[in-house]
């Protein structure tokens, strides 16, 4: 059986994580290159895009675009891991209203600076923060996050709300809720989360393992799949001339007449043969990811 190229949207359910979820889809496809385009917490849901085989390549590409999540606000108790699976830290009686949130939101949108959850998978020094909470250590790691939409949603029960945050690559939507808290000076944490969006890939496109497994033992799985060059669409297209097909794919610049282009990224074509990623340096442009099958 040929390796699988492109990505899978998949909805991963809580209790699992983003890792085990690749490695069922691994074993399901016997295949040896499986990735993810950003990790989602085990106690979180929702899209988590699955690359294979070349499209393990566009991680860089495809990390840093926008992610929409909807998530809920407990006020009231905060925990060492700022979600409903953590230790309870702090408590306090409160009572925070619809208006209350509504009314601080606006000083959590564009950019702003979150200090890293140290149950997390970032690391300091080469080591996991998770890893180093275990050993009763705490590290500060300030980091600037974008939100670009920070809006309400409801009140889900008492000191309960529901929000939905676009964000930049590495918010802490956790982080958000504890912090949004520390503004009203009460103990927040976050109860729930699901990933809504990352990059290109939806909620509603999104298909469960279960359902993928399925597909597979029908034959298809296919029709889920999604290639390197619709999962980068968003670039601008070059088609080059038919005798620079060789001497682009063997890593050869090539002028181009498009003075209107900037310098950048840009989907890369020639002969109705997609190659890859291209970068457009002035006039040239040169293959700076190959994405095309080698009998191509």
């Amino acid at each position: 059986m040929h390796e699988i190229e492109g990505v899978f949207n998949l909805l991963k359910p809580p209790g699992l994580s983003s890792n085990d979820l690749v490695t069922d889809v691994k074993r399901l496809f016997s295949a040896k290159s499986v990735g993810h385009l950003g990790t989602l917490d085990p106690g979180a849901a929702g899209v988590l895009p699955v690359t294979m085989g070349r499209a393990t390549k566009l991680f860089d590409y495809l990390v840093d675009k926008e992610k929409e999540y909807i998530a809920e606000i407990s006020f009231g108790q905060e925990t060492d891991t700022q979600d409903a699976l953590g230790a309870v830290i702090a408590s306090a009686p409160c009572h925070i209203t619809t208006e209350q949130v509504k009314n601080i939101l606006p000083q959590f949108r564009g950019s702003i600076e979150q200090t890293a959850p140290m149950y997390s998978a970032l690391k300091h020094q080469g080591q996991k923060l998770y890893d180093l909470a275990l050993k009763g250590e705490h590290i500060e790691k300030i980091r600037a996050v974008s939100i670009s939409e920070l809006e309400y949603l409801e009140e889900t029960g008492e000191n309960r709300h529901l929000i939905r945050a676009t964000t930049s690559r590495g918010t802490y939507i956790r982080t958000l809720c504890r912090d949004i808290g520390a503004a009203f000076n009460v103990p927040a944490h976050m109860s729930f989360l699901l990933r809504t969006r990352s990059g290109p890939f939806t909620l509603s496109g999104a298909i469960t393992f279960p359902e993928l497994q399925t597909a597979f033992s029908n034959g298809t799985h296919i029709q889920h799949l999604h290639s390197c060059e619709e999962t980068l669409s968003f670039l601008p297209r070059i088609d080059l001339p038919a005798d620079r097909l060789i001497p682009t794919k063997n890593g050869l610049s090539t002028h181009i007449a498009t003075p209107s282009l900037h310098s950048g990224l840009c989907l890369l074509h020639s002969s109705n043969t997609f190659l890859g990623i291209g970068e457009i340096k002035g006039t040239t442009v040169k293959l700076k990811v190959h994405l095309y099958a080698t009998n191509a």
